[in-house]
């Protein structure tokens, strides 16, 4: 489907997935851990088990990312059957901190800066994103976090709170994202155009994200793929 991006003058972006290689990340920080404890588990393994833990762990009262990931850790530990010691609870919110953008990631922010505003809308607390922003280079207009808005997507707050920083009607913000259970299925709802980056073109599943049938206004399998739309002529 065409999108006549002339009609945007904003664009927000999920951040892991979208712009920082999460399942990458997620894969180097778990699977060498998991085997010094004696569980050698396959890329998309670790990344199915995330994907049915890390949902549980955002419900209920609001909790800091950091604590997300202790959770995280812990069920990991409890359906594997293994035991966390000390510090090994917060492997997941040390490593963050240093997982890398996708190669296309910096080139096209920097290039769809001259075009729009640009705004990043987080699952996670304010200094994790903080590390990561820097490995992106772009300076952004607004940052929403969940540690900002009290909840987790694909709760609707993250995107309340981005239009209205960004002081702009929904249909001049276009939102682009790599999840479609925590991203293309809320701003659907909300009425806001959107693109879906698949990152897992091409790969069976849905790696750690929960399966969800939403449908984007445009499906793209990189950022440079949305920049080469975007210049057209």
């Amino acid at each position: 489907m065409a999108i006549d991006f002339s009609k945007f003058k904003a664009l927000t972006f999920d951040c892991y997935g979208t712009l920082i290689d999460w399942e990458s990340g997620l894969v180097s920080s778990l699977q060498p851990f998991l085997k010094t404890k004696g569980r050698d588990l396959e890329a998309d393994e670790i990344l199915s088990l995330y994907a049915s833990i890390e949902p549980a762990a955002e419900k209920g009262k609001f909790k800091s990312y950091k604590d997300v990931l202790r959770e995280c850790m812990h069920a990991f530990s409890q359906q594997l059957a293994f035991r966390l010691h000390g510090e090994e609870e917060n492997l997941l919110s040390r490593g963050i901190q240093n997982w890398q953008p996708f190669p296309d990631s910096v080139a096209a922010l920097t290039e769809l800066q001259k075009h729009f505003k640009l705004c990043v809308v987080s699952n996670v607390d304010k200094d994790l994103v903080a590390h990561s922003l820097r490995w992106l280079q772009v300076p952004f207009d607004a940052v929403v976090t969940a540690e900002d808005v009290g909840s987790y997507k694909p709760a609707h707050g993250h995107f309340l709170e981005a239009i209205r920083r960004l002081d702009l009607p929904k249909s001049e913000i276009l939102h682009v994202a790599s999840s479609q259970y925590h991203d293309i299925a809320p701003a659907r709802a909300l009425g806001l155009a959107s693109v879906w980056v698949n990152r897992r073109r091409g790969q069976e599943g849905t790696g750690a994200t929960p399966a969800s049938s939403a449908q984007a206004d445009l499906e793209v399998g990189s950022l440079k793929e949305l920049v080469d739309l975007v210049l057209l002529p």
